[in-house]
């Protein structure tokens, strides 16, 4: 029935009804909305669902062919169900994959999924607590942006000190190119320029490439953030 509707309506229409939609509904939001990460979300089916669903076709092919046949430990910050550690694993048979998360509702789901529940971390990402360049590399796939602008601060300085080499990152980004601030759909994150990103990283980076991902919604494109020591 979705894919009929879609079928029948001009997409002129369509896009004026989802401009509509995500205006209201972000206005809505800004009622409720705080200055704090949303964690409790986290623990609810839903959202499993969704991360088990979000990069298919998209960000879950562009992060393999960045770390297609590299060896080392690897960290997944915010690895939710741990869909993407498994596909890395079988691309990088060398590798040794890490995961992070602050839910263990997810961690449980990403060890039923097959993922050794020893390389698995119950923690806030901020408080990563491992020593100098223990990984030589590590990424996040649309987690960061959910954090709070204090909070991406203090996990950018502690993934510099702990990762060896490049540390990748994708995040969505405004359509618009302009910084939007902090906003709520289905839950809070950032919506702002590149620019506003690389001004992060650059911070505790030497180098920050940032390369196109074909991930896209009605408010946000994708962008990988790779950073490099």
């Amino acid at each position: 029935m979705k894919n009929l509707f879609k079928q029948i309506i001009p997409p002129f229409f369509l896009n004026l009804y989802r401009d509509i939609y995500f205006y209201l509904l972000i206005k809505k939001n800004k009622k409720l909305i705080s200055h704090k990460q949303d964690i409790e979300i986290y623990n609810k089916s839903l959202t499993a669902e969704k991360l088990s669903e979000w990069g298919k076709g998209s960000t879950w092919n562009e992060i393999q062919m960045f770390f297609n046949n590299k060896e080392g430990k690897i960290l997944d910050v915010a690895c939710g169900t741990g869909l993407n550690m498994l596909d890395l694993k079988k691309s990088n048979p060398d590798a040794l994959l890490y995961g992070c998360d602050i839910s263990q509702y997810l961690l449980d789901i990403a060890t039923e999924n097959g993922v050794e529940v020893e390389n698995l971390f119950c923690v806030d990402a901020t408080k990563l607590d491992f020593e100098k360049n223990f990984f030589d590399y590590s990424y996040s796939i649309g987690s960061m942006e959910h954090f709070t602008e204090d909070g991406i601060a203090k996990l950018i300085e502690k993934l510099s000190k702990i990762t060896k080499k490049t540390s990748i990152h994708m995040m969505p980004v405004s359509k618009k190119n302009i910084n939007e601030g902090w906003i709520k759909t289905y839950q809070s994150f950032h919506n702002n320029s590149p620019e506003w990103w690389i001004d992060k990283f650059e911070k505790c980076f030497k180098k920050v490439e940032v390369i196109d991902s074909s991930w896209e919604d009605h408010i946000s494109k994708g962008k990988w953030f790779v950073c490099h020591k």
